[in-house]
């Protein structure tokens, strides 16, 4: 009990430690500096972040927003105590959304709550958001950290993020000349991502394993540390395939909902993608959650991703070209569909085939 006269109460007796806040701040000025880029010089401590779109290169720029957490992911990187890569998944769900439009990302900022500041804890996630926005190309200009004894129990804490891109006029996604036969690629996705955790979560309890447990499906890895593994950040390969060819007439992020939420998103109401199931490379941690869940194929696409992040539509002369440029960037694509007519009241998306799960 602290020996307080009837007024000697502190802010720290409340349980808001402002040194623990000034250390952190410390703690992760390298992690920000790292984030530089033009337009950015990437110094904090000022009450607003500030970025230069001449100094980008922009000339007659569109900006585009998009904001998201990580859901409760975060709650196994709490229990399973591993925080470096959280941020990363914050960064890839924005700059994704980003992308996806043609943009090319610029800038982030972060938001992070807790009960309790650990110092350690917080330059940890902070150095997960500073890889991110590296990968991204995005300059950390900013950030909120929160310390809310009462509100967030134990070690719990959440983020949020907020990303800013821009894209010269008239270069915006999608296009207007999507039509029927297009072609439908795939890129792979690094495993789970972001979406569909508390589901996880439940069959993760079903299977009755801890999280340091080895991960059924992956080898050398903990459960933990496999399910953390962070969303792929598509910027820098999409980016490159925009400004090379010119060919991609739509782009969508595959996160919560599935292939049938977040396709129909780009298309025009007459066109619908018919996917082959057949030609998705399931990841074992698909084929691991199914099974010991006994989720449904359908129940399983409008969750997860499947294997799927990203999907791409190029005219069929286009294809190889595009797909060739994006393997050469590192990443794995996959033919899985085209463009076709759809009905008044058809779904967006159709399936041929059966899922390899």
């Amino acid at each position: 009990m602290s020996q307080h006269g009837k007024n000697g109460l502190t802010y720290s007796d409340a349980g808001v430690d402002i040194d623990a806040g000034n250390l952190l701040v410390e703690k992760i000025k390298p992690a920000v500096r790292s984030t530089r880029r033009p337009g950015a010089d990437g110094e904090i401590g000022g009450f607003g972040g500030l970025f230069d779109l001449k100094a980008a290169g922009f000339k007659d720029p569109i900006l585009v927003a998009a904001n998201d957490g990580v859901g409760t992911k975060l709650k196994i990187a709490i229990d399973a105590n591993l925080h470096d890569t959280v941020g990363i998944d914050l960064v890839a769900m924005c700059v994704n959304d980003l992308v996806v439009q043609g943009a090319e990302p610029l800038l982030f900022l972060d938001y992070f709550a807790t009960g309790k500041l650990d110092p350690e804890q917080g330059a940890a996630i902070v150095g997960g958001i500073a890889a991110g926005c590296r990968e991204a190309g995005c300059a950390l200009i900013g950030g909120e950290t929160a310390e809310m004894p009462g509100m967030y129990s134990g070690g719990d804490y959440d983020l949020a993020g907020f990303a800013v891109g821009a894209a010269e006029r008239g270069e915006l996604l999608p296009a207007g000349d999507i039509a029927e036969g297009d072609v439908i690629l795939g890129l792979a996705s690094s495993g789970v991502h972001s979406n569909g955790f508390s589901l996880v979560r439940k069959i993760v309890t079903l299977s009755g394993l801890g999280w340091d447990a080895p991960a059924p499906f992956a080898e050398g890895q903990t459960l933990g540390q496999a399910l953390l593994t962070p969303t792929r950040i598509y910027v820098k390969p999409l980016l490159k395939a925009i400004r090379e060819t010119k060919a991609l007439k739509a782009l969508a992020h595959i996160t919560g909902g599935g292939f049938p939420e977040n396709i129909p998103r780009v298309l025009p109401k007459h066109l619908a993608a018919e996917i082959d199931l057949a030609a998705v490379t399931v990841p074992p941690v698909f084929s691991w959650l199914s099974k010991i869940g006994g989720v449904a194929q359908n129940e399983m696409l409008r969750t997860f991703n499947c294997g799927v992040g990203m999907i791409v539509v190029v005219a069929p002369e286009n294809a190889d070209a595009v797909a060739a440029i994006l393997t050469a960037e590192g990443e794995t694509v996959s033919r899985l569909g085209r463009m076709i007519a759809r009905e008044d009241g058809a779904p967006g998306t159709v399936y041929k085939g059966v899922l390899g799960l």
